[in-house]
């Protein structure tokens, strides 16, 4: 049984937050409609920038502004626009990551590698991007990360997706450290399954049906209950929460 699709009560009224990979049918898109139900305002952000302005056309009140993560200079802009547009940021959600399925047999360096730079390094650059204007604003912010339960657990054909989502917790946890003296909060999300059309197409139904079995309501995520975990923790709720991953899932350690 699905719970029914809750109000927005203003938990991020007056804020400004930046989404990544939002353009799609997953937890970016859903994030960034929630953060809207919630009274911020939104920038979305994706590589791909016709489905970037479909979804900004879809959502409505939002500022789109173009970024493949794997590139520092995009990333900076993204920030710098933000700020340009609406004045300041308050929330970065990092939520760009690349999947795929390939055992360490057949793997390449490049297909590793690429996983990495997008899901990890692209995380990390985000984060410094989104840190430097914190600071430079006086202090204060948020970002909230996703990561995955493969971060924890084995899975077979995930070694480059689980070791950068690992990567992603302790990104988290160390840079929350580092970001506390200027009262900035960093924290992450863990989902495992959380049904869109894309993962459906991607991912194969023995899969898809072995994964729901494990999870303690036997079956899928919405992406939008995600969505409402990462603005809890973008919210001024989790004022005291920092350097945490939340599993959204029956799957922890």
């Amino acid at each position: 049984m699905i719970p029914q699709y809750p109000p927005g009560h203003d938990l991020l009224r007056g804020k400004v937050v930046v989404v990544t990979a939002a353009a799609g049918t997953g937890i970016g898109s859903a994030v960034a409609k929630r953060c809207l139900e919630e009274g911020a305002q939104v920038v979305i952000s994706d590589w791909h920038e016709r489905r970037l302005k479909e979804k900004a056309a879809e959502l409505g009140d939002v500022h789109a502004i173009p970024c493949d993560v794997t590139r520092e200079d995009q990333v900076q802009a993204l920030v710098d626009g933000t700020v340009e547009h609406f004045g300041r940021l308050d929330v970065m959600v990092n939520n760009a990551g690349l999947g795929g399925t390939k055992s360490v047999l057949d793997m390449t360096d490049d297909e590793w590698s690429r996983v990495l730079d997008i899901t990890l390094t692209g995380t990390f650059r985000c984060t410094r991007a989104a840190l430097g204007q914190f600071v430079a604003q006086g202090g204060g912010g948020a970002i909230v990360n996703n990561a995955s339960v493969v971060g924890w657990r084995a899975q077979a054909g995930q070694a480059h997706y689980a070791a950068a989502k690992a990567g992603v917790m302790a990104l988290t946890r160390c840079s929350a450290l580092d970001a506390a003296e200027h009262g900035v909060r960093i924290n992450a999300v863990a989902p495992s399954l959380a049904m869109h059309p894309f993962l459906a197409k991607v991912t194969s139904d023995e899969l898809l049906e072995d994964l729901t079995k494990k999870e303690a309501f036997g079956r899928a995520a919405e992406p939008w209950e995600v969505a409402n975990v990462m603005v809890f923790l973008a919210s001024d709720y989790a004022g005291y929460l920092t350097g945490e991953v939340v599993s959204v899932s029956s799957q922890h350690p």
